[in-house]
């Protein structure tokens, strides 16, 4: 969809053409919680070396969570990390109740782009969420033949 805007250049109307895009947020797969827990990421860098960060959950949902650590850890795109809880104040969510949680990070936060703010990253669990692997379980007890 293109919009006219019409000004005027040294007296003569002048009409501009300017592209409008317009951005649909999808809905999303799973509600979030806002939880406070103070956890650990895990990682290792491009030379292999394993790296960990301090880091405070801001919210999580069964299919990812939002991590802010106060240090500049460079965590680039995509990166395969570990999340694991520090301690276990009350009933851990559901995602982060084993012992180390898979996950990618998805997006990155830096201070730049928010100021005074620590850095954020967003990670996308790499588990199957609950509902999706009861129902992709397979019944083949009736289907298999049994040979004799």
């Amino acid at each position: 969809m293109q919009i006219l805007q019409h000004s005027r250049t040294l007296g003569v109307p002048v009409a501009t053409a300017h592209s409008s895009v317009v951005v649909t947020a999808a809905p999303r797969v799973a509600s979030r919680q806002r939880v406070a827990l103070p956890a650990r990421l895990t990682w290792k860098d491009g030379s292999g070396a394993v790296r960990f960060a301090s880091v405070t959950t801001r919210d999580v949902s069964e299919t990812g969570a939002f991590v802010e650590c106060g240090a500049q850890a460079p965590i680039p795109l995509f990166r395969l990390v570990h999340l694991q809880l520090e301690t276990t104040v009350g009933p851990a969510p559901a995602p982060l109740q084993g012992a180390r949680t898979l996950a990618a990070v998805w997006r990155v936060e830096s201070p730049k782009t928010r100021p005074g703010a620590p850095c954020g990253y967003a990670l996308r669990f790499l588990v199957e969420p609950t509902r999706a692997v009861e129902s992709a379980t397979p019944d083949f007890a009736g289907t298999m033949a049994v040979a004799s």
